[in-house]
This record gives structure tokens, sequence and C-alpha cells, in this order.
């Protein structure tokens, strides 16, 4: 019984745990061009700066994509939970949106952040 118990329980344990932080698939063109905009509009520039180069206020994510240390997962519960420096933009950012920013940040053609209008 205790076996069937943690067969049945514990994956749905941890398909839960996992759908506080919805973990974005591969992005549209259209997903990417939106996280770069957001990029723009919900100031991470400030930190990280237009060209993604960082600055004294935040680190580089110019190469994050290739950076095994953070997939996906870690990128979004950052944007979402804040962290070391960071502040949290869970309350700011739907889960779409910070899909659309971690498209953005993942895209091997990544486009430049567009100019603020």
């Amino acid at each position: 019984m205790r076996s069937l118990r943690y067969s049945v329980f514990l994956p749905l344990a941890l398909l839960s745990a996992t759908a506080a932080y919805p973990f974005p698939e591969p992005g549209s063109d259209a997903d990417v061009k939106a996280g770069a905009a957001l990029y723009r509009d919900k100031g991470c520039v400030q930190c990280h700066g237009i060209d993604l180069k960082g600055n004294k206020k935040g680190p580089s994510l110019d190469d994050i994509r290739n950076d095994p240390a953070w997939p996906p997962q870690r990128i979004t519960k950052q944007i979402t939970d804040g962290g070391q420096k960071m502040p949290p933009f869970g309350e700011s950012l739907t889960d779409p949106e910070v899909a659309q920013l971690v498209t953005f940040l993942r895209a091997k053609d990544r486009p430049a952040v567009p100019p603020a209008h």
C-alpha cells in the first residue's frame, strides 16, 4: 500500500511544484520580439544594459543561453522570485510575459532590443 501511495502522490506533488513556474517552450519569432520589448519596458536595461552586456548594477545576460547553469527553469525562477541583488518581478509580470522574456534571452538569433518609443 505504501508503494502505491508514493507512486500516485509523488508524481502529483512534482507536477504541482512545477506548475508554479511555467517553463517556456521554444517560442515563436513574435514571442522573441515581445520579450525584447518587455526587456526594454520592464526595466531590465537599467541593470543589464541595452546590449545585455551588464553594468555595475547587474551581470551580463549576453551569453546566458549557452550557460548550462542557467536553464529556462532557473531563468524563470530568477525573474519571478528575484535573488541576490535582483528584485522579484513575479507581481509585475504575467506568466506569459515571463515566458516571453525567457524566450528572448534564450533565442539563438536574438534581435536587438528595440529603441524606446
